[in-house]
């Protein structure tokens, strides 16, 4: 089992510059060629599949299954508020500090400094709706029914665009469904994997 820090979280040192989609994607190819892994089942949670999916798409048959648990990297819904929020922010932002701003950025955004934050931005503006009909390996989507970061919708549109894709909701469970709801999460998880 392998289980890499990407550059910038966890113990791996920080990125040289602002990492796009694509760097993390080539990161993680470098890895798997350095330790010799071929075609390997994956589990990977918002972010990192969202890196995944990237790699898959890009290159078809990187990995021989993919778990996908809260995968992020669809074009969010636009909603009236978010909508209205982005033309106030727009507005005001010629004429307000950027520390005055603070209430419109995400609490992501804000707990990151220097070059992760621009990364952050790079990697936020890639939408990956194009790429799913690119992937052609085993597909196993987990979902909590209350997750506020990747909502339902979002698994439903991965869903329909990833052919042969399976969609499991873990009902009470949000975003980390893996650590809320274990035990439900490793059945469904490990029966998919030695099917």
């Amino acid at each position: 089992m392998f289980a890499p820090d990407l550059r910038g979280f966890g113990a791996n040192a920080d990125m040289p510059y602002p990492y796009a989609l694509s760097d993390y994607v080539n990161d993680v190819k470098e890895y798997m060629e350095e330790h010799g892994i071929i075609k390997p089942m994956v589990v990977a949670h918002s972010f990192g599949a969202r890196v995944a999916i990237k790699a898959e798409s890009e290159c078809p048959g990187t990995f021989s299954k993919m778990v996908l648990c809260g995968a992020a990297g669809l074009k969010p819904r636009y909603s009236l508020k978010r909508s209205f929020k982005r033309a106030a922010f727009s507005a005001l932002k010629k004429f307000l500090p950027r520390e005055k701003l603070k209430r419109f950025y995400s609490p992501d955004y804000l707990a990151l400094s220097g070059v992760m934050r621009e990364s952050f931005k790079l990697i936020v503006s890639e939408h990956l709706d194009g790429a799913l009909k690119n992937i052609s390996c085993p597909v196993l989507l987990v979902f909590g029914d209350k997750d506020g970061e990747t909502p339902l919708y979002m698994a439903k549109r991965l869903n329909r665009g990833i052919k042969g894709s399976r969609l499991f909701v873990i009902k009470g469970a949000g975003h980390f469904c893996f650590t809320e709801k274990p035990y439900t999460f490793n059945r469904e998880v490990k029966e998919f994997l030695l099917s």
